[in-house]
C-alpha cells in the first residue's frame, strides 16, 4: 500500500561491484546471474544479499547499503535493526520448498501471537513456533506436522481443497502467572488452533510443550453445520461416526469464493484441565463459527445471525480487553462490519452461550454524522479493520474512503485512523446504559494517514491488518496484503509515515508485535516477521526520525504511470527532505514527557556543537595515548564548549560513559551464549577499567580535571560513577564464577556437562538474563546480542539490576521451590547486590582525590532504585525467615547473616540519600521516616534472632554454669557486630534493649558518651526517657550525673522529678519552688498519682488532695533543709 514502487535496474548500477559487508564468512552475491541458475529467486537484483539461508548471516548484510547522501542526513538511524534468524528447521524447511515449488508460490505464511512472545510459520505441511523474544537463533522450536488426513496421500501435501493459507491462535495456559513474571519468562505451555481460510478444517494441539506429545485433533466440516438453529454437531471423526462419505465440503461449492475465514479468537474454557478451549471464527460472508475444542474432539456450534450473507460484511473480530487475566467465566469480543461495531458476550464453559450484547453504528443512518463528515461522507466508506489499546481503552478503526479530486476529477482513497474510547472499560454495563445505545465515544480528530492514494481493488483493501501498542507512543503499523508494513506516527496534530524497508529478497512482511517492556509495561519497540530474512526491530529513534509526511500521490508496488515521479516520492518518503525531518523529530521531542525523554536523551538533546566537542576529546584521548602529550587541549576543548553542560549531558560524561559501555564486536561472532563468550566478559571488563583510568589521567593532565571538580561536580561524580560500576562489574563477574565453580555436581553431570553449564545456571545467572534482556528491549539495537553480554557491557547500567531485583526476585528465587532451595538462591542474589555495592565504596574510598566535594550529590548507590532493590531483598529474607522458623531451623543463622549485611547496605544508602538532600535544602522528613521504620524494624529482627540463639544455648549449658548466665555470656559475644550496625544509624531501641538485657551500666553509659545524632536526639535522651517511662527515677539520675546538660534540658520537660534533681545539687530553694508549683497545678502531672487515678476512679479526689498534700509537705522539708548550712 505504502511501498516505493520497484525502481528499474540501471546499466550503471549494474556495472557497480557490491561492497562486501560480511567478511570472509558472508561472501557478497556475484554480480552475474545465468539466466539457467538454479536459485529459487530469478529476480534478485544484482546488488542483492546474501542468500538468506546463509549460514553466517551478519545483521550488516542484511540491511541495504546506504549511499553517501544518506550517511551525511543521518539516514543511518533510521534503519531497522535484525533481531534474530529463522531457526535452523525453518530455514531447511524454506530452502526445500524452494526447491521443489519454485519462488512466487504461496506455500509460506506466518504470525506472531503478542500475548505468550510466540511466532508461527508454515512451510508445506510443517508448521514450527518459537519464541520471537529469544534472541540470536532461537535454541527451542517446536515442529508440527500437519495430520495426514488433511494432506494428498500421494505426495503427502495438503489437500487442496484446505488451502495453504490458515488462521492460527494460541491459546497460552499459564493464565494464572502475574504478568511481571510472563515478561521475563518464555511461555512454557500453550496449544495451537489452526482453521483453513477455505475449508473451515480445524487442528487443534492441545499443549505443544507437553511431554506427553498430545496427537492432534482434527476437525473436518460438512454439511451437517446448515442444520436447524440450536443443533450441535461434532466435526471430529473420531466422534461422528455417523458422517456420511462423500458429503460436499464447504469451500467446495460455487458459492464459497468469497466465504473465507479472516479472523480468529480463542481462549481457555474456565477451571477446564483438560485442555479445553473454545474459538469464534468470522468468515467474510458474515458467518459466524463458534468452536469447543479438547482432546477429546472438536465441537461445533452455529452463531444464529439477523443479517444477510454478502461479502465483505465481516472483518475482523478481537477480544475486547486482550491482555487482561480471565477472572470471570465470560469475556466479551468485538465484532467489525462493514459499518458497525458489535459487542458480543461468550460463556467460557461447554456450550456456553454466544450473544449480542449491543452494536455502535459508525456510518449508518444512526451514526456520528461527525465522523461521516471527516471521512469524505459523501463518498463510499470502508471499515477494514480494528484493534483494542488495552492500556488506554481505546478501538482504534482502520478506515478507507474514497473520494473524487475536483481540479482533476480523478478517484482516490483516503486513509485514515479512527478512534474511539470504550466508555464501560470492558466492564459490564447496566440495563439502562445499554438502552441508552451510548457505548463508544469518539475521541477527535480523524487522523489521515494517506491523503490521496491510488484506488485499489477490494480484496487488496480487505487484505489489510491493524497493529497497534508500539513505541514512540500512540504509534500504529499497518500491514497490507502485498507485504509491505508502514509505521503511522501522530504529534502535534501531524501525521508522520515511516517505510519499514528490507532488500526485497527479503520477502512479504507476514506479520507484526511488540517486544514488551520487562517492566511490565504495554508498549514496547515494533518487531517485524518476514518471509526470508528473520526478525526485525523498529527502533523508536528511527519511527522519529525517519518518519515523513504522507505523500500526495500513490505510493503502491503495483506501480504508477510516472516512475520519476514514483521515485521522488519515495525518496521523500524514505529519506524524508531533511527540513521536514527534522521538525518532526523536534516537534517529536518537545512534546514527550520527562519519562519518554530519557529514552531519547542521546538524541534530542545533542546538538551539533556537543558532536564537535565529542570529536575533540576523543582526538585529544588519543594523542594522549599514543605520544603523551596534551598541549592547548584545555583552551581547544574550552572553546569548543564542552564545560558548557553539566551533569549526564556534559561531553566529559559521554566519554566516560561509551568507555565503559563499549561492545565488543567479536563476541557475537559465536551466535550462543558459551565459554569462549563468557570468558572474554573478564578480560573485556579489565581492558574497560585500565582504559577509563587512563582517561582520568587525560583529564588532570590537560587540567580538565580541575576545571570539573569545581564548576561541574555533578558531571565528575558521573564519570566517577562509571569507574565505581566498573569495579562493580568486574566483582559481580568474579562472584559469577566462583558460584558456578562451588556449585556441586554429581559424577554423571560433570561427564556431560561442562563449565558452560555450570556458569549457565543459578539465581545469578538467571538475573543478569532478566537484566539483559531488559535492556535489549528497551534498546533493539542490541536485540542480537546476548543476554549476559548485554548485562556486563552497559556498565553505566548497573543500577538496573537492583530494578529488576525490585521486580522479579520472586520469580528468581522460585516460589514453587523447596524453602531450602529459596534460601539458597536469595543468599546468591543477595551476595551479588552487597559486594556491588561494597566494591563501589572501596572504589571511593581509594579514589578519594579524584572525586569532586561532596555536599548535595548522591552517589548512585543511593539512588532509589537502588534503595528498592535492596529492601526487596531484606523483604523477602524476612518472609522466608519466618517460614524457615517452623520448617527449616537449620538455615535461619545463615540466613540472618546475610540479612545483617543488607541492612547494613540498605541503611547506608538510605543515610547518603537523605544528607544530599538536607545539604540541598530539599525536603527529606518523608525519606527520613521511612529510614527510621524500616531501620527499627530489620534491627529488632535481628536481636531477636540473637536472643533465640542466646535462649537456645541456655538450654544446653553445663550444670556448673546457670542457664542465666550462659545466656547473657552467649548474647555478649554475638552482639558486638548488631551494636556496631545500630550506634552507625543511631538504632537507640535496639541499644537499649540489648544493654538493659545483660544488665550492663557500663555498656550503656559508654555509648551514651559516644553523643550520637543531633542534640535534641542523642542517645542519652533516649536513655533518659526509658528510665522515665519505667520509673527508674534513681537510675535515671545516676546516669545523668556525667550528662549535666543533656539531664537539665530533660528535666525541663518532665518537672514531676525535676525537684529530686534540685535536691541532689543542694538547691532546695529551687526544689521548694518547684514542688509548690506542682501542687499548685491544674495538670495530673504526677505519673504515679495519674495512674492511682486511672487505677481506682472513685477516690482520684481524695488522693489527689492527699497528692498536693504531700507536695505541699515535701516543699517545706526543702526549705527547712535549705535554712540549715
Amino acid at each position: 500500500m505504502f511501498s516505493p514502487a520497484p525502481t528499474k535496474l540501471t546499466a550503471a548500477r549494474t556495472r557497480e561491484s557490491p561492497p562486501n559487508y560480511g567478511g570472509p564468512s558472508s561472501p557478497a552475491t556475484p554480480i552475474y546471474i545465468s539466466r539457467h541458475s538454479a536459485t529459487p529467486m530469478p529476480h534478485r537484483p544484482a546488488t542483492g544479499t546474501p542468500a538468506p539461508w546463509s549460514s553466517h548471516l551478519s545483521t550488516a548484510s542484511r540491511t541495504p547499503a546506504l549511499k553517501e547522501t544518506e550517511k551525511t542526513s543521518g539516514a543511518a538511524h533510521t534503519r531497522p535493526v535484525f533481531v534474530c534468524e529463522f531457526p535452523q528447521q525453518v530455514r531447511n524447511a524454506e530452502v526445500e520448498w524452494l526447491r521443489t515449488h519454485g519462488a512466487g508460490t504461496t506455500g509460506i505464511s506466518g504470525g506472531m501471537d503478542r500475548a505468550t512472545g510466540l511466532c508461527w510459520m508454515l512451510c508445506g505441511r510443517q508448521v514450527f513456533i518459537w519464541s520471537y523474544l529469544s534472541g540470536n537463533a532461537p535454541q527451542r522450536c517446536i515442529v508440527l506436522e500437519m495430520p495426514k488426513r488433511i494432506c494428498v496421500p500421494e505426495n503427502d501435501a495438503i489437500n487442496s481443497k484446505h488451502g495453504y493459507k490458515w488462521t492460527v491462535a494460541v491459546i497460552p495456559w499459564e493464565k494464572e502467572m502475574c504478568r511481571t513474571d510472563r515478561t521475563v519468562k518464555e511461555c512454557s505451555s500453550a496449544g495451537i488452533l489452526m482453521c483453513s481460510q477455505k475449508s473451515l478444517a480445524v487442528i487443534y494441539w492441545p499443549d505443544i510443550f507437553s511431554e506427553h506429545n498430545y496427537s492432534p485433533i482434527v476437525g473436518l466440516p460438512t454439511d451437517d453445520h446448515h442444520k436447524p438453529d440450536g443443533i450441535d454437531v461434532l466435526v471430529d471423526d473420531r466422534i461422528t461416526s455417523s458422517r456420511k462419505s462423500g458429503t460436499p465440503w464447504v469451500g467446495s461449492n460455487s458459492s464459497s469464493e468469497f466465504n473465507v475465514v479472516n479472523s480468529m479468537i480463542a481462549s481457555p474454557i474456565s477451571g477446564s484441565a483438560l485442555y479445553e478451549c473454545i474459538a469464534i471464527a468470522c468468515r467474510s460472508n458474515a458467518e459466524l463459527c463458534h468452536f469447543e475444542c479438547s482432546v477429546n474432539g472438536i465441537k461445533y456450534h452455529r452463531v444464529v445471525q439477523d443479517f444477510e450473507l454478502k461479502k465483505g460484511y465481516i472483518r475482523s473480530i478481537i477480544w475486547r480487553c486482550p491482555y487482561v487475566a480471565l477472572k470471570e467465566g465470560e469475556r466479551d469480543f468485538f465484532l467489525l462490519t462493514d459499518h458497525e461495531i458489535q459487542c458480543w458476550n461468550v460463556e467460557l464453559r461447554r456450550g456456553g452461550a454466544v450473544s449480542k450484547t449491543w452494536t455502535y453504528d459508525v456510518l449508518g443512518t444512526e451514526g456520528d454524522t461527525e465522523i461521516k463528515k471527516d471521512l469524505a461522507g459523501e463518498k463510499h466508506v470502508l471499515l477494514l479493520d480494528m484493534q483494542v489499546e488495552d492500556s488506554r481503552k481505546e478501538i482504534i478503526v482502520l478506515v478507507a474512503s474514497f473520494g473524487k479530486d475536483r481540479l482533476s476529477s480523478s478517484s482516490y482513497t483516503e486513509y485514515s485512523l479512527l478512534k474511539l474510547r470504550d466508555k464501560s472499560s470492558g466492564q459490564k454495563m447496566r440495563g439502562d446504559e445499554l438502552a441508552s445505545g451510548n457505548f463508544l465515544e469518539r475521541k477527535p480528530p480523524v487522523r489521515v494517514i494517506f491523503p490521496k492514494s491510488q484506488v485499489g481493488e477490494e480484496d487488496f483493501l480487505f487484505s489489510m491488518h491493524l497493529r497497534v501498542g508500539g513505541k514512540p507512543a500512540g504509534s500504529t503499523m499497518i500491514l497490507s496484503g502485498d507485504g509491505t508494513a508502514t509505521v503511522t506516527h501522530y504529534c502535534n496534530e501531524a501525521t508522520s509515515l515511516y517505510q519499514f524497508e528490507l532488500p526485497w529478497d527479503a520477502g512479504k512482511v507476514l506479520d507484526a508485535s511488540i517486544i514488551p517492556s520487562v517492566d511490565g509495561g504495554e508498549e514496547g519497540a515494533w518487531i517485524v516477521l518476514t518471509e526470508k530474512a528473520g526478525l526485525w526491530a523498529i527502533p523508536e529513534k528511527a519511527i522519529l526520525l525517519g518518519g515523513a509526511e504522507p505523500p500526495e500521490r500513490s505510493l503502491s508496488r503495483k506501480g504508477t504511470s510516472n516512475e520519476g515521479v514514483a521515485e521522488e516520492e519515495r525518496q521523500n518518503l524514505v529519506v524524508g527532505g531533511n527540513f521536514s525531518l527534522r521538525r518532526a523529530s523536534t516537534e517529536a521531542w518537545i512534546s514527550r514527557d520527562n519519562g519518554e525523554r530519557a529514552v531519547l536523551k542521546g538524541v534530542g538533546q545533542r546538538t551539533a556543537q556537543d558532536e564537535e566537542a565529542e570529536s575533540l576529546i576523543g582526538h585529544l584521548f588519543q594523542n594522549f595515548l599514543n605520544s603523551g602529550k596534551i598541549e592547548g587541549a584545555f583552551e581547544n576543548l574550552h572553546q569548543a564548549g564542552a564545560f558548557e553542560r553539566d551533569g549526564e549531558m556534559n561531553v566529559f560524561t559521554r566519554a566516560s560513559r561509551a568507555i565503559v559501555d563499549t561492545l565488543a564486536k567479536h563476541w557475537t561472532a559465536s551466535r550462543g551464549a558459551n565459554i569462549a563468550v563468557m570468558a572474554a566478559v573478564s578480560s573485556q571488563l579489565l581492558e574497560k577499567q585500565h582504559r577509563h583510568q587512563q582517561f582520568l589521567q587525560f583529564l588532570a593532565a590537560s587540567k580538565c580535571h580541575e576545571e570539573l571538580q569545581m564548576r561541574q561536580r555533578e558531571a565528575l561524580q558521573s564519570i566517577m560513577g562509571h569507574g565505581e560500576k566498573l569495579s562493580a562489574m568486574i566483582r559481580l563477574r568474579e562472584l559469577h564464577n566462583a558460584s558456578a565453580q562451588a556449585r556441586p555436581q554429581s559424577r554423571l553431570e560433570s561427564l556431560n556437562t561442562d563449565l558452560q553449564h555450570s556458569e549457565m545456571s543459578g539465581s545469578l545467572w538467571d538475573l543478569v538474563q532478566i537484566v539483559g534482556e531488559k535492556a535489549r528491549r528497551n534498546n533493539v539495537m542490541l536485540m542480537d546480542r546476548e543476554k549476559a553480554e548485554v548485562f556486563y557491557s552497559r556498565v553505566s547500567e548497573l543500577e538496573e539490576l537492583f530494578s529488576c531485583v525490585n521486580q522479579h526476585l520472586t520469580y528468581v528465587v522460585g516460589t514453587e521451590l523447596p524453602l531450602r532451595l529459596q534460601i539458597e538462591r536469595l543468599r546468591e542474589i543477595s551476595i551479588a547486590c552487597t559486594s556491588v555495592v561494597r566494591t563501589a565504596i572501596r572504589y571511593r574510598d581509594i579514589q578519594y582525590s579524584w572525586y569532586p566535594s561532596p555536599e548535595g550529590l548522591t552517589p548512585w548507590y543511593c539512588q532509589l532504585t537502588v534503595r528498592s532493590g535492596i529492601w526487596k531483598l531484606a523483604s523477602l529474607m524476612l518472609e522466608l525467615k519466618m517460614e524457615a522458623d517452623v520448617s527449616e531451623p537449620s538455615m535461619k543463622s545463615v540466613l540472618v547473616a546475610q540479612l545483617e549485611e543488607v541492612t547494613d547496605i540498605l541503611l547506608e544508602a538510605y543515610a547518603g540519600a537523605i544528607t544530599a538532600k538536607v545539604e540541598r535544602e530539599e525536603e527529606y522528613r518523608g525519606l527520613q521516616a521511612e529510614y527510621w521504620s524500616r531501620r527499627d524494624n530489620l534491627l529488632n529482627v535481628l536481636y531477636l534472632h540473637l536472643k533465640d540463639v542466646a535462649e537456645a544455648a541456655a538450654q544446653v549449658s553445663d550444670i556448673s554454669i546457670s542457664s542465666e548466665e550462659q545466656r547473657k555470656k552467649v548474647l555478649r559475644s554475638l552482639s558486638p557486630s548488631l551494636i556496631a550496625l545500630a550506634r552507625r544509624h543511631a538504632g537507640y531501641q535496639t541499644l537499649w534493649d540489648i544493654c538493659a538485657d545483660l544488665n550492663d551500666i557500663g555498656c550503656l553509659r559508654s555509648l551514651m558518651h559516644e553523643s550520637m545524632g543531633l542534640k535534641e536526639g542523642r542517645f542519652s535522651n533516649f536513655v533518659f526517657e526509658q528510665c522515665y517511662k519505667k520509673h527508674q527515677y534513681a537510675k535515671l539520675l545516676r546516669l545523668g550525673e556525667e550528662f549535666q546538660e543533656e539531664l537539665a534540658s530533660f528535666l525541663q520537660k518532665h518537672k514531676d522529678i525535676l525537684w529530686l534533681h534540685e535536691i541532689y545539687l543542694n538547691q532546695f530553694t529551687s526544689a521548694s519552688n518547684t514542688l509548690h508549683r506542682l501542687a499548685f497545678s491544674q495538670k495530673d502531672g504526677l505519673t504515679s498519682s495519674g495512674e492511682d487515678h486511672a487505677e481506682i476512679g472513685g477516690r482520684q479526689v481524695n488522693l489527689l488532695l492527699d497528692e498536693r498534700r504531700r507536695l505541699l509537705n515535701l516543699a517545706k522539708i526543702a526549705v527547712l533543709a535549705g535554712d540549715f548550712p
